[in-house]
């Protein structure tokens, strides 16, 4: 696709706008690889606001839409530009394709931040109304992500940057889901690394907890992800709880997450280690309950497994239990989603994150089948309604949220949970409340602070993506981290 911009316009906000009518689209800089599909956007400042024209045409046809955004004392001129240039290409997408998109102009992981940053402006009526008359969002989804923002704001005002998260990485799975682009994390040569691995994992949590108490901040919440880390062996997995035990006060933690993801790893001995050692909140999850679409995603588990996996963990004493579910995945139907959603309720799990099938650029999927992203998936749309309907009816609440590129049918990520559990970590991470270290292969540590003019600041750290870089390089962030905080 070709795109032509005049005028202050972000291009890669453009793009994203692009992506949701045309999944999978490319941008190549050269021309001869570019087809037929033009967009042209052009913006025009105004004496009271800021005129938008979009342009949209292929070979057969072309499209013309216009938008004028006033100014306005609510938002920065920046903010403007992006409203105007989102309107106006929403619009002619809309018409371009036939299509329109619930979520309107809001392409960003985090429409609840949108909100949010509304909320503190406007009633949640005023907001919803704004969200659909100047975002484009439909009813449904500006209520939904209204209500998402207020239960996250809640959980963020409980923070300060006195404060903190830490991200442990155990990137590791026992077999290779179709969806996920981690390829290279499955496989007995990679399994072959995991003894060192938790070696120099071991090494940085250790280093990171003097850097913690160094700049005197305190640990709010602990999340173990992956990969699956129950892949571990008990001595492997109690190892390194021991680590961060000896590190961290886990008694006044107010989460500590264990994700065990595949049922097929997890075991009572494992789950008396993980009990043993401060384990509050554990993930047993799913993905669905429909063995034929397990099989065709490349889950070695069966739905059995599933049940009696989660029997052992509802009987080890850890206190919260997530599941994940997925919508949308391949040879999955409407029907089949309702009765995982159904089942999972019956269970009473006091977590229940529903994602939305997402298409990964370096995932099997995508590798098997590049017609994928022109799939007919409309059943997804109306499985992520059903969930919500009947996650709300059973007393669950949307807590957090985040978005995808590629998503079906431009879909969403909802966490739910019972009013007394929701997974404080997911929101801190999500939102830039505080600090979180990410210690391990591909994980991210996010330092945050306020300026002296009262504005966040925020740095990224990025640790080596796969195993094997990890253990080649030594990755020292001692001086960065301190220096940040320094500094005024």
């Amino acid at each position: 696709m070709k795109i032509i911009l005049k005028g202050k316009i972000n291009r890669t906000y453009v793009q994203s706008l692009c992506m949701m009518f045309f999944h999978g689209v490319k941008f190549p800089i050269s021309e001869e690889n570019i087809d037929s599909l033009e967009l042209y956007v052009e913006t025009c400042e105004k004496e009271d606001g800021i005129y938008c024209k979009a342009v949209l045409k292929d070979a057969k046809k072309q499209e013309i839409k216009e938008a004028f955004c006033r100014f306005s004392n609510n938002d920065s001129l920046e903010k403007t530009y992006k409203k105007v240039v989102g309107q106006a290409v929403f619009l002619v997408g809309c018409e371009f394709t036939q299509r329109t998109i619930d979520w309107g102009i809001l392409t960003g992981i985090r429409p609840s931040k949108v909100a949010a940053d509304l909320l503190e402006k406007y009633s949640s009526e005023e907001v919803i109304k704004v969200l659909e008359n100047e975002y484009f969002l439909n009813k449904s989804k500006a209520e939904l992500v209204t209500k998402i923002a207020k239960n996250e704001m809640n959980i963020v005002k409980s923070t300060d940057f006195s404060e903190c998260s830490i991200y442990i990485s155990i990137p590791f799975c026992p077999s290779r889901c179709t969806y996920c682009s981690f390829i290279s994390y499955a496989g007995k040569k990679l399994f072959s690394l995991i003894p060192d691995y938790i070696e120099k994992l071991i090494s940085d949590i250790i280093n990171v907890s003097y850097i913690i108490k160094d700049n005197k901040l305190s640990v709010r919440s602990i999340y173990i992800g992956g990969g699956t880390p129950t892949i571990l062996s008990e001595e492997q997995l109690e190892k390194l709880l021991i680590t961060v035990n000896e590190c961290f006060d886990v008694d006044n933690l107010e989460e500590f997450t264990l994700e065990g993801g595949r049922p097929d790893t997890i075991t009572e001995e494992k789950l008396s280690i993980a009990k043993k050692y401060g384990i509050t909140r554990i993930s047993v999850n799913p993905q669905t309950l429909n063995d034929t679409v397990l099989q065709s995603i490349g889950r070695k588990h069966t739905v059995k497994e599933f049940f009696e996996a989660y029997e052992k963990v509802s009987k080890s004493g850890i206190t919260h239990i997530n599941t994940d579910l997925i919508a949308g995945l391949d040879n999955d139907s409407f029907e089949s989603f309702k009765q995982t959603i159904d089942k999972i309720i019956e269970l009473d799990p006091d977590n229940i994150t529903v994602h939305s099938f997402c298409v990964k650029k370096s995932s099997q999927v995508l590798e098997d089948d590049k017609s994928v992203y022109s799939r007919e998936n409309s059943y997804a749309k109306n499985s992520v309604d059903y969930a919500n309907k009947a996650l709300t009816l059973k007393g669950y609440i949307p807590y957090y949220m985040y978005r995808q590129k590629n998503t079906v049918e431009n879909l969403e990520n909802i966490g739910y949970a019972k009013a007394d559990a929701m997974g404080v970590y997911n929101v801190f991470m999500m939102s830039d409340a505080h600090t979180v270290f990410g210690i391990g292969a591909g994980a991210t540590t996010k330092l945050v602070k306020n300026n002296k003019n009262g504005e966040k600041n925020i740095l990224r750290i990025f640790s080596p993506k796969y195993p094997y870089e990890y253990l080649r390089e030594n990755q020292n962030i001692k001086e960065r981290v301190n220096d940040f905080f320094e500094k005024e």
